[in-house]
C-alpha cells in the first residue's frame, strides 16, 4: 500500500510538470532528481571505501544536466561571424568533464585510492547529469514538435516494461537472469519486459512521431534491453557496498537513484534517436 501511494503522489507531479509547464521545469526538476541521486551515489561510494567530495560531485552533475539541456536550445552566439544556434553537445560535455576532473584532482591529497575517488567523481555526472540532462533536452520544443508526448513515450515505454518484468517473472520465471546481482529477475522476465516495452514503444510511438513502426519497434527494444542493465548496474553498485536501498527517500520505493536506474542508461540512447534519428 505505501508503495503505491507513493506512486500516486509522484507520478502526477512528474506528468504534470512534463505535460503542462514549460521546459525548464523539467530541466529544474531533472536537476533536482540528479543532486538526489547523487547523494545517495555517494553514500554507495562511502560504503564502498571510496570519497566523492559533496561539491564538486554535485557541481559536476549540475553542469553536465545543464550542458546536455542546453544543447538542444538555440543561442545567439557568434562564432568567426557565423551564428551558432546549436551549441555542440560533445564540447560541452567535455567541458563539464574536465572542469569536474581538474576539480577533483587538485582537491585531493596523494594517497593509495586517489584514482578510485577521482574517478568515481568524474563518473557521477556521466552516470547521472547526462542522462537526465538529455531527458531535459527532449522535453524541449526547439527541436522537436511534441516534446511533451516523447518524453511521456518514454516513461511509458520503461514503466510497461518495469511492470512485465515483474508480472512475467513472477508467473513464468524459472531460469535467473543474473543470481549474484539480483536473485529475484529471470530470464522470462526480462523477456517479458522487452517484448511489453517495445509493444508500448512501438504503438505509443505512432501516435508522436511519423516513423516506421519497425524502427519503433527497434527503439522500444533497446530502450526495454537497456533499463534492464541500468537496473542490474545499480544493484550491482549496491549489492557491492553491501545496501539494499540506496536511501529511504520514498516511502516503498527506496531512494531516487532505485527509481530511475531504469532511465539512466536508456535516455542517452533515446536523445539520440528523437534528435537525430527520427524520420521527418
Amino acid at each position: 500500500m505505501t508503495r503505491v501511494l507513493s506512486a500516486l503522489v509522484l507520478l502526477p507531479i512528474v506528468i504534470g510538470t512534463i505535460w503542462f509547464l514549460p521546459p525548464f521545469a523539467t530541466l529544474v526538476l531533472a536537476l533536482i532528481a540528479g543532486v538526489l541521486a547523487f547523494t545517495e551515489y555517494r553514500t554507495i561510494a562511502q560504503a564502498l571505501g571510496v570519497h566523492v567530495p559533496t561539491g564538486i560531485g554535485v557541481a559536476g552533475v549540475v553542469v553536465m544536466c545543464y550542458a546536455m539541456w542546453l544543447a538542444g536550445r538555440p543561442t545567439d552566439v557568434i562564432v568567426d561571424g557565423l551564428p551558432l544556434r546549436y551549441p555542440n553537445v560533445v564540447y560541452l560535455v567535455l567541458i563539464a568533464l574536465l572542469i569536474v576532473a581538474g576539480s577533483a584532482a587538485v582537491a585531493r591529497r596523494p594517497a593509495p585510492g586517489a584514482l578510485a575517488d577521482v574517478a568515481a567523481t568524474v563518473f557521477a555526472p556521466v552516470y547521472l547529469g547526462l542522462p537526465l540532462g538529455a531527458l531535459a533536452a527532449v522535453r524541449g520544443d526547439d527541436w522537436l514538435r511534441d516534446g511533451r508526448g516523447a518524453l511521456l513515450l518514454l516513461l511509458l515505454a520503461i514503466v510497461v516494461s518495469d511492470s512485465a518484468q515483474f508480472y512475467t517473472g513472477r508467473a513464468f520465471g524459472r531460469r535467473p537472469l543474473s543470481p549474484a546481482i539480483s536473485p529475484k529477475k529471470t530470464v522470462e522476465g526480462a523477456i517479458g519486459g522487452v517484448v511489453f516495452g517495445t509493444l508500448a514503444m512501438a504503438i505509443g510511438g505512432s501516435f508522436v512521431f511519423a516513423t516506421p513502426i519497425w524502427l519503433l519497434a527497434i527503439l522500444g527494444a533497446a530502450i526495454s534491453l537497456l533499463g534492464i542493465v541500468g537496473d542490474l548496474f545499480e544493484s550491482l553498485l549496491k549489492r557491492s557496498a553491501g545496501i539494499k536501498d540506496s536511501s529511504n527517500l520514498i516511502p516503498g520505493h527506496g531512494g531516487v537513484l532505485d527509481r530511475i536506474d531504469s532511465w539512466l542508461f536508456a535516455a542517452p540512447v533515446y536523445y539520440v534517436f528523437v534528435r537525430y534519428l527520427q524520420f521527418p
